[in-house]
């Protein structure tokens, strides 16, 4: 019996995410120089993942 085609998972993982994770924003503002050490980590900026 096969797998109905919703079910697949096929290149799911490699897909362009929308939402970066804390720590990727925070690496993210360090690369821009718009973080310093000692800022909050709660908070931040809105930013868009680099294409």
């Amino acid at each position: 019996m096969s797998k109905h085609r919703s079910l697949h998972i096929g290149g799911a993982l490699a897909a362009k995410r929308n939402v970066l994770k804390r720590r990727e924003r925070i690496d993210l503002l360090k690369k821009r120089s718009q973080w310093k050490e000692g800022d909050r980590a709660l908070g931040l900026r809105k930013t868009k993942p680099e294409a």
